[in-house]
């Protein structure tokens, strides 16, 4: 093989090509005017000019015959080309050594180099070469590295030559599929998530269980909070939980009414009523009933979200039973009188409750006294509230008197309104409203505040 621009071999060399050439005439004496005059022995050398490694075989040279056309002479280009490739190879060996020490794994040794083809090793001159004893073996300590070393430096110094010249282009590369993997994984990722919570949504996209339970209480809470404000007599002293008590001093409670358990207070003995909620409940357990509120005025909502409206019983709940008793057989003989007085007119439904003692003794009272000047219907009764405790007397009820005399309906209505409304205490109603009914008809509605008080009618 022979370069474009080669020539016919010259005796004397050509500069840059010092060694590099094939030398038929090695051992034989060095004439005058050579670099070897001097005498001394230059090293060993290959055929291709480049000195041979410590404990290598020694190649056998080439015939004395060879043709001068067969010879290959190196230009300066070629040379610069060679230097580069050695350079980056010995780059990338000393990068694997860093590697390794960052690693904290031994590396190759200091004494051993990457094995590099002997075709781009770099051109020594053969006066500069050291003798032939200096290059001996490495110890035996750093053995010759195995193939699969050899073979993983030679594919990176190829790699690093292949790629040296565009080392952005592939920097932008590396990035843009990393940039398109991560992508892909968070897309796999929120797919999964929402069929993960697609599965375990309630059925139809409703609102889930644990938020439905929580609107559920919060309302149930409110209603209490409502109907105590309406239906509690303004001076009551209210027992409840903090958060409950919050709900009911919004409503317009004030907080010297309000009595806040769970603050250091021993029980609710010195308020009138108790709120139990499952705070309550768990605080005072069976207690709640069986020492302290044995009666229910009112329910709102079920489990353990419940709110009841309870009577404290000041003197336990066995003494506040038996006298709840008392008073509901006095109110069956009041009722049993009224169901007998020609001024009093009742339709069946209220018939039943007054002589089975259901209906409140200031409610009696009222009716007793209208009825003396005026003719009584007592057109309804209130509906018991939810969850009430059997006993507890009905607090309000429609009246429709009528004049003995010539007097006007209208004129009736007021008059018996603005009677009833300077009462004393706890005879004077909660409040007195003129109500026009489905029929037509004009009725007084009459209602007390809870809870009853019990013995208006004389001692148990």
């Amino acid at each position: 093989m022979r370069p474009h621009n080669s020539r016919q071999e010259q005796p004397d060399p050509e500069p840059g090509n010092v060694g590099m050439r094939a030398c038929s005439e090695r051992d034989a004496p060095s004439g005058p005017g050579t670099p070897d005059s001097t005498g001394s022995r230059s090293p060993e050398t290959e055929p291709d000019g480049l000195p041979v490694r410590g404990r290598l075989p020694r190649r056998r040279p080439k015939s004395r015959a060879t043709p001068e056309h067969d010879k290959v002479i190196l230009s300066g280009q070629d040379l610069a080309v060679i230097w580069k490739a050695v350079a980056l190879a010995r780059q990338d060996g000393n990068d694997d050594q860093q590697d390794a020490v960052a690693a904290g794994q031994p590396g190759p040794g200091p004494g051993l180099p990457a094995e590099e083809p002997w075709a781009t090793r770099p051109p020594e001159p053969r006066h500069s070469a050291p003798p032939l004893a200096t290059a001996q073996a490495p110890p035996a300590a750093n053995p010759t590295p195995p193939w699969g070393t050899r073979l993983t430096i030679t594919v990176r110094s190829w790699a690093r030559q292949q790629f040296v010249a565009a080392p952005r282009r592939w920097r932008v590369i590396s990035a843009l599929i990393l940039a398109a993997v991560l992508f892909s994984g968070g897309a796999i990722t929120v797919a999964l998530t929402r069929n993960s919570t697609a599965g375990k949504g309630p059925a139809g996209g409703g609102q889930p269980p644990g938020d439905a339970s929580i609107a559920a209480a919060a309302a149930d809470r409110s209603a209490a909070a409502g109907w105590v404000t309406r239906q509690i007599a303004p001076a009551a002293i209210v027992a409840c939980d903090p958060q409950l008590c919050a709900t009911l001093q919004r409503d317009g409670i004030p907080a010297g009414r309000l009595l806040v358990l769970g603050t250091g207070n021993a029980g609710p003995l010195g308020s009138d009523v108790i709120m139990s909620t499952a705070a309550v409940r768990a605080e005072f357990g069976s207690r709640l009933t069986s020492v302290y509120a044995p009666v229910a005025l009112a329910t709102f909502g079920s489990g353990s979200a419940q709110v009841a409206v309870r009577v404290v019983a000041a003197d336990g709940s066995s003494a506040y039973l038996r006298n709840l008793h008392a008073d509901a057989t006095a109110r069956r003989a009041v009722g049993a009188q009224l169901l007998r007085n020609p001024h009093v007119r009742v339709s069946p439904a209220c018939r039943r409750e007054l002589a089975a003692g259901q209906v409140d003794t200031r409610l009696l009272s009222v009716i007793g006294a209208v009825a003396t000047p005026y003719r009584v219907d007592i057109t309804d009764l209130a509906k018991p509230a939810a969850g009430v405790s059997p006993g507890v007397p009905l607090r309000s009820a429609d009246l429709s008197p009528t004049p003995l005399g010539r007097e006007r309906g209208g004129a009736t209505l007021d008059a018996v309104k603005r009677f009833l409304l300077h009462q004393q205490t706890p005879f004077r109603p909660a409040g007195v409203t003129i109500v026009r009914l489905a029929s037509g008809q004009s009725v007084l509605r009459v209602e007390f505040t809870a809870p009853s008080p019990l013995g208006l009618l004389g001692a148990p």
